[in-house]
């Protein structure tokens, strides 16, 4: 497998996001050229914030390599990370994070913060964007869009 077909599971995670009414973000931790680890958001269905794709694929991964620490691993994701996701990406050691669309308001590898680049952090990840950005990018327009015509329907219906 290469870097497009790692995104392209990524995306196929994100799609069942979609399906459950969660924001279709997927994820996928690889390591030595096997996925050890997949995430899409269940913020809402677990009740939880921290229930990101990212977050969700990190546990896996960390759960089967028994080890918190994830040296060499690179993880791809349809969304730019948000800060408790990289966060966690420099936590778990995580070489390098591939991701498709830029996240104009809360992403902060590239967007906002370039949070890779602090000088403080005793680790530093390594990130490529873009990878499938237009697949990524309508996968969540259509959600928002669907999103927002359930509500206006449901405002009518109501009325």
């Amino acid at each position: 497998m290469n870097n497009s077909d790692y995104m392209e599971e990524a995306l196929k995670l994100a799609k069942f996001a979609f399906d459950q009414g969660e924001i279709p973000v997927g994820a996928v931790v690889v390591l030595e050229g096997n996925i050890i680890g997949r995430g899409y958001n269940q913020s809402i269905k677990n009740k939880d914030p921290s229930s990101h794709a990212e977050i969700v694929a990190l546990r896996e991964a960390s759960v089967f390599l028994n080890n918190y620490r994830l040296n060499g691993a690179d993880l791809y994701t349809t969304l730019e990370p948000c800060l408790m996701c990289a966060g966690a990406m420099v936590h778990a050691r995580i070489r390098k994070v591939f991701f498709s669309s830029h996240d104009l308001k809360s992403g902060v590898v590239e967007s906002n913060a370039k949070t890779f680049e602090f000088g403080f952090l005793n680790h530093k990840v390594c990130f490529q964007g873009g990878l499938k950005s237009k697949e990524s990018s309508k996968l969540l327009k259509d959600f928002f869009i669907e999103k927002r015509t359930h509500k206006l329907n449901s405002d009518h219906i109501g009325a």
